[in-house]
């Protein structure tokens, strides 16, 4: 008995997963989940204003030594990604995507605001019929006041 040849994956499949992804960070990011970030990006190298960082521990220290929480354990924050552009190739299993990031912050004594806004640059690979990110790169284009948001001056998520 001949074993049947294995099909590419549906490409919308790989669309809406390959998004679920992208709305995953900004979720953690915003939940303050840095430990889920780490997850996250576990197989990926995360490319900011600082030196590449990559693996499960770097990522989460990273965003831990970045991020201000506040007292409820938040950044405060909400990530809108948008523009996303996604292209897949089914038979490597692997894709790559751009999309703008928009980052509000509001606190009890800070209205709501535009913080920063930027771009993400990401890559992804299929392993074990499941997505994951090998690359996420983000560029700050537009940045307003992120004194609340992050401990050094220049960092980016």
């Amino acid at each position: 008995m001949s074993t049947p040849a294995r099909l590419p994956a549906d490409p919308a499949s790989s669309y809406r997963a390959i998004e679920n992804l992208i709305a995953r960070y900004a979720e953690l990011v915003d939940d303050g989940d840095f430990a889920g970030l780490g997850t996250l990006l576990a197989d990926a190298t995360f490319l900011g204003s600082g030196a590449p960082v990559s693996g499960r521990d770097a990522i989460k220290e990273m965003f831990q030594d970045t991020v201000i929480l506040h007292t409820d354990g938040t950044p405060r924050t909400q990530h809108v990604t948008t523009n996303i552009a996604i292209e897949v190739d089914e038979q490597a299993g692997t894709a790559v995507s751009r999309s703008y990031v928009t980052v509000l912050q509001a606190l009890p004594d800070l209205p709501l605001q535009t913080i920063a806004g930027g771009r993400y640059q990401d890559r992804f690979e299929r392993r074990n019929g499941q997505w994951r990110f090998t690359e996420r790169q983000v560029r700050i284009n537009l940045t307003g006041d992120v004194t609340r948001h992050l401990h050094q001056a220049g960092a980016q998520q």
